[in-house]
């Protein structure tokens, strides 16, 4: 690379030597630039695929119709109605599974033979799908919001379940001894030692069963629901109307990066000891 800028004129090796430190000095930006690259480079390319003849914008129309299908639907007011009723949804159900998944990560990690008999069970009950369990929680909730609810909690529990398991059994021993040294009890061991030691590692389980919550909630909400952004999906492609399902599926695929943003700075707020470590 030396070589092939010294090769060239002195103006022109000048103007390499100042975008060189121009880009030194800025490493922040130049990472948010190619960051964001691939995603102007897929938009540009999805505007522009449809008005060029690539693709049939009846199937798949130009961003910028469903940006005005985003625009309309926010002026008339329809869209809150659905978004409040999906936030409703995953929320409760992403909520449930934070303090159920969590308390019982608790208690299972730190008690090995609790770990060792129950750990076939959880290996089974994790690795069935949710979607292969649809029939079972309407046909025993019905089509009203428990099952949708449910289905949710079922897929998120999980990962934060096992994480929690594993944070907590991985926690120092010299931490645990020196608590107890210390004349620490029962809840106050779980509390100032074990699971601030294990939150690094059941973190990473709340931000997989976040996204898990999203994808349940689309899913469920194609499936008996009047309401919500699968719904939306699900209904504007029965009847058509293209621009409205891919302004859902814009909307879904926004939460879901917003959820991943707050997800991550709570991350570094909460963890920030170990992250600097």
């Amino acid at each position: 690379m030396e070589a092939v800028v010294h090769d060239l004129p002195a103006e022109s090796r000048g103007i390499a030597s100042s975008l060189r430190g121009a880009l030194g000095r800025h490493p922040v930006a130049v990472r948010a630039v190619c960051s964001a690259a691939p995603v102007v480079a897929f938009l540009l390319f999805w505007e522009a695929a449809p008005r060029v003849g690539l693709v049939d914008p009846i199937i798949i129309p130009p961003l910028s119709s469903d940006a005005q299908a985003i625009a309309a639907m926010v002026k008339s007011g329809a869209i809150f109605g659905h978004l409040a009723a999906s936030l409703g949804r995953a929320s409760l159900g992403f909520v449930l599974s934070l303090v159920v998944g969590i308390a019982l990560g608790i208690l299972i990690g730190w008690n090995e033979r609790i770990r060792a008999t129950l750990n076939p069970l959880l290996t089974l009950f994790a690795q069935t799908s949710p979607i292969a369990l649809f029939p079972f929680f309407i046909v025993v909730f019905g089509v009203g919001e428990v099952s949708k609810v449910g289905i949710i909690f079922w897929g998120c529990v999980w990962p934060i379940l096992l994480n929690t398991i594993s944070g907590v059994s991985h926690v120092d021993p010299l931490l645990v001894k020196a608590a107890r040294t210390m004349g620490a009890t029962g809840g106050q061991m779980i509390r100032r030692v074990v699971f601030p030691a294990a939150l690094p590692e059941i973190f990473p389980g709340i931000k997989i069963s976040a996204s898990y919550a999203i994808l349940m909630l689309c899913a469920a909400e194609m499936l008996g629901a009047k309401a919500g952004l699968g719904y939306l999906v699900s209904y504007s492609q029965h009847v058509f109307q293209n621009a409205n399902m891919y302004a859902a599926i814009l909307l879904i695929a926004g939460l879901g990066v917003l959820v991943n943003w707050l997800l991550l700075k709570a991350e570094r707020h909460v963890c920030r000891y170990r992250l600097s470590a």
